[in-house]
């Protein structure tokens, strides 16, 4: 595959990943969405089928690794870093586009919970929220673009991350690569999808499962820059820890294949 198949299908393919989980995030905990209080299950599934129907519209164009995380365990695999960075690019830019979208199909409602006077004189209880007590620098929609600990303890948090990258890459290359094992294949998808679930079930409680550096930091950017009212901080300083940690947990998932299974 070309440098443009692969800089093209990852910024569709995380663009359309992180609409649809994003999306389901707005619709469980915005005012005015008729899917409010949905719960975390509703979340947790909404994620696995964003990663299931991301990966079978762009597997065949760039492989579908729509996480660094990934592509980073992938290069360790085979000792080939010479598509990372277009890899990395495509992912970032998708990761924003999709956020941006998000904010578009959600506008009233963004416009209608950040306006609201019990939002802006409360701290988020919401299942999907930041918790402005663990995270005092994050805005009360912060949680749609990007994760955030219920608790803060940075090593905590910093492994719980690394523990769910590592299931995730894991799963990934013992069972979800195509024959070429450069990027998901067909059953890959669906595998990885019920993976993706099941961390979130599992694992998503102390942090919210970024599991993906791009899906945090691309979305944490839109936060960032767009004109939303009352939105509050982006928590730049919690950043690194869904940029680091899962990065860790993809370089370690890479080592244990290569030890284990290669």
């Amino acid at each position: 595959m070309s440098n443009s198949d692969i800089f093209i299908g990852e910024i569709i393919g995380t663009a359309v990943l992180i609409l649809l989980g994003g999306g389901v995030v707005a619709a469980v905990v915005l005012k005015r969405s008729k899917a409010q209080n949905a719960g975390w299950l509703a979340i947790t599934f909404g994620w696995g089928f964003a990663v299931m129907t991301a990966v079978y519209m762009t597997g065949t164009l760039s492989g579908a690794h729509l996480n660094p995380a990934v592509t980073v365990g992938i290069a360790i695999k085979d000792g080939d870093w010479s598509n990372v960075p277009v890899y990395l690019a495509g992912q970032l830019l998708g990761a924003m586009i999709g956020a941006t979208l998000v904010w578009i199909a959600y506008y009233g409602q963004f416009h209608a919970h950040l306006t609201d006077p019990e939002i802006i004189s409360a701290a988020p209880h919401e299942e999907g929220l930041v918790s402005e007590e663990a995270a005092p620098k994050a805005g009360p929609v912060l949680g749609v673009f990007s994760t955030g600990p219920e608790v803060r303890v940075v090593w905590q948090n910093l492994a719980t991350e690394i523990i769910g990258t590592t299931v995730l890459v894991l799963a990934v290359l013992t069972q979800g690569l195509n024959a070429s094992g450069k990027g998901l294949g067909v059953i890959g998808a669906l595998i990885t999808a019920f993976v993706v679930v099941g961390i979130g079930l599992s694992l998503g409680g102390p942090t919210g499962y970024a599991i993906n550096p791009a899906r945090d930091l691309g979305p944490r950017i839109v936060h960032a820059l767009l004109p939303l009212p009352n939105k509050g901080g982006s928590d730049w300083g919690y950043a690194w820890i869904p940029i680091v940690g899962p990065l860790i947990g993809g370089a370690l998932a890479a080592g244990i294949y290569n030890l284990a299974f290669a």
